[in-house]
C-alpha cells in the first residue's frame, strides 16, 4: 500500500514539475535567454513564446487549463465583463478588445457586443498568430469582427474609435514602464463617456494566498507584482485624470475587475 502511495505521489510530483518547467521555459525563462542575446530589443521583446508560437497557443489554450490558472474564477470574471458590456448602448458603435486572451472571453465578448447592437468589434494584438487564433473562435460572427495587428502601448486606431474597450489580463505581462502607457492608450481609444473594462490580478487579502501568489509571479511573471503597489491600475487611472471608476475584487482579493468611465 505504501509503495502504491509513494508511486502515486511520485507521478503527481513529476507531472507538476514537468508542467512548471514547461511554463517557465515558455514564459520567463525564454525572456531571460532572449535578454542574453545580442539582438536589439523591439516592440515584441516582452512577449512570451507561449503567446506567439501557434503550436504553443493551441497546446495551452484549453479552457480547463486556463480556468485552473485563474483559480477557477475565469467564468465569473468574464461574466462580469459581459454584464457590464450589456449595460452600454452599443447601437451603431464599436467595441474594442485590446489584446487577445486565452479561453472563451473573446467569443463571449463578441457575441454580447453584437447582441447589444455593436456595429463592429475591433480585436487588436501585437502578435499576428494571436489574431489568427482568435478568428477561429468567433465562428459565424466573424463578419462583424475586424482583426488588427496593433500595439496596445502605441495604437494606430483613431482616437475615440470605441464605446467600450476590453482589456483582459494584459497589464501584468507588460514591462512596468509600459503599463501606464497602455492605460493611456486605452483611454485615447474611447469616445467621451466610453467604458474601459479591465480584468487583472490583484494583491490577495489572505496571507497564505498572498505568499503563494508572490512565489508564482516571482517564478513565472515577475512583471505582475507591480500591480500590487507601484503600478496599481486604479492609481494609474487616477494619475492620468479624466476617469471615474470602481473596482471589484474576487476570490479573496486575488483578481480584480475595474469599470472605468472616460469623462
Amino acid at each position: 500500500m505504501n509503495m502504491w502511495l509513494m508511486g502515486g505521489f511520485s507521478v503527481v510530483f513529476f507531472l507538476l514539475a514537468s508542467t512548471g518547467l514547461f511554463f517557465f521555459a515558455a514564459t520567463r525563462g525564454a525572456l531571460i535567454l532572449r535578454g542574453l542575446s545580442a539582438d536589439s530589443p523591439c516592440d515584441k521583446s516582452h512577449v512570451y513564446p507561449i503567446y506567439s508560437n501557434m503550436r504553443l497557443i493551441k497546446l495551452v489554450d484549453f479552457q480547463p487549463i486556463i480556468s485552473a490558472i485563474l483559480l477557477f474564477q475565469y467564468h465569473h470574471l468574464v461574466s462580469r465583463i459581459v454584464h457590464e458590456l450589456r449595460q452600454v448602448d452599443l447601437k451603431n458603435r464599436n467595441v474594442l478588445i485590446t489584446s487577445c486572451a486565452f479561453g472563451n472571453v473573446i467569443p463571449r465578448v463578441v457575441q454580447a457586443a453584437v447582441q447589444a447592437g455593436a456595429e463592429r468589434v475591433l480585436i487588436t494584438d501585437i502578435i499576428d498568430n494571436e489574431l489568427v487564433h482568435a478568428r477561429s473562435k468567433v465562428g459565424g460572427l466573424s463578419a462583424k469582427v475586424e482583426f488588427i495587428e496593433d500595439n496596445a502601448t502605441a495604437m494606430r486606431q483613431p482616437e475615440g474609435v470605441a464605446a467600450v474597450n476590453v482589456m483582459f489580463f494584459l497589464l501584468h505581462e507588460l514591462p512596468n514602464h509600459l503599463k501606464g502607457q497602455a492605460l493611456s492608450e486605452a483611454g485615447r481609444m474611447l469616445a467621451p463617456g466610453g467604458k474601459l473594462l479591465l480584468a487583472e490580478f490583484h494583491r490577495p487579502d489572505v496571507r497564505v494566498l498572498r505568499a503563494m501568489s508572490w512565489m508564482y509571479f516571482k517564478v513565472f511573471e515577475p512583471l505582475g507584482l507591480a500591480l500590487w503597489n507601484t503600478h496599481d491600475p486604479l492609481n494609474c487611472l487616477e494619475n492620468l485624470g479624466g476617469w471615474t471608476y470602481e473596482r471589484t475584487t474576487y476570490f479573496f482579493g486575488n483578481f480584480q475587475i475595474i469599470v472605468a468611465t472616460k469623462q
